[in-house]
This record gives C-alpha cells, structure tokens and sequence, in this order.
C-alpha cells in the first residue's frame, strides 16, 4: 500500500538514546496527538511504526520502563534526562510509537504534517474508531 519510505533519526534530549524509523513521508500521512492522561502530560505526537521500522541505534541500557493501568503499554524512557522518545502502544503491542517531537528534524517538518486528534479521555471508544487508520502503518513494512 505505501512503497515510498523514509528515514527518521531521533532520540532523548542527552543524546543517550538514538533510534532510526522508517516510515511514509510524515508529510503525506496523518501523525497524531492524545488527550489522554499520559499523552496530555508528555505533550506527545504519535507517530504509529510497526517494530520492523523502528531500530534501537543506542541506549538500551539507559531506558527505564513505566507502566500503569493493564499494564501492556511499556513506556520508555531515558535514566539521564527523562525524556520519553517512543513507546509500545496498547492500542498495538507489536509497534512502537515514536514521539514527533524527538525526531532531530522535527523543527523543519512540524508545520508541514497533519496532525489528527484521538479523544484519550474516552480512549476505548476512541482507539477502536482511530486505529483502522492507523493500523495501515503499523502493519507497513518494507
């Protein structure tokens, strides 16, 4: 469905953790932003990546994990600076979601992507109505 892919650097504010995505050109897909009560605080934009697009570079060993709730979302972030540059959903425990704003050119990409809305306040409802097209990049491996 989708051939033309790109790569993405990015990482942690420190630089311990380094990561490579490909994915569709994020100026022809749609990336979005959750108001629920983890992604509200993260300020986090979502970009869905199935696991066969996302490479750890370094820091593994810098990583520590959040979960709460169910439990399945293993959120990852760096020991040194704290910041959280991807995760593994619930919505799709076999992908990752890369956060937009640690891409290293996300200042030169962020007022060119569409940014869609998921009602994280409502998050059951909300991810089944989403993720059919979501489930498109996800599943997208080249």
């Amino acid at each position: 469905l989708i051939g033309n892919m790109q790569q993405y650097k990015g990482g942690c504010h420190c630089s311990a953790v380094r990561f490579t995505i490909k994915s569709p050109p994020l100026t022809d897909i749609e990336i979005f932003e959750c108001d629920c009560s983890m992604c509200l605080k993260k300020a986090t934009i979502h970009i869905a990546i199935s696991s066969d697009n996302f490479l750890l570079e370094s820091g593994q060993d810098m990583l520590n994990t959040y979960t709460f709730n169910t439990g399945v979302a293993q959120h990852y972030f760096c020991k040194q600076c704290g910041i959280h540059s991807y995760y593994v959903p619930r919505s799709n425990p076999d992908g990752f979601s890369v956060n937009a704003r640690c891409l290293d050119d996300w200042l030169e990409l962020k007022d060119q992507v569409r940014i869609g809305k998921i009602n994280g306040q409502n998050w059951e409802n909300a991810v089944g109505n989403y993720k059919d097209s979501i489930s498109t990049y996800y599943n997208n491996t080249e």
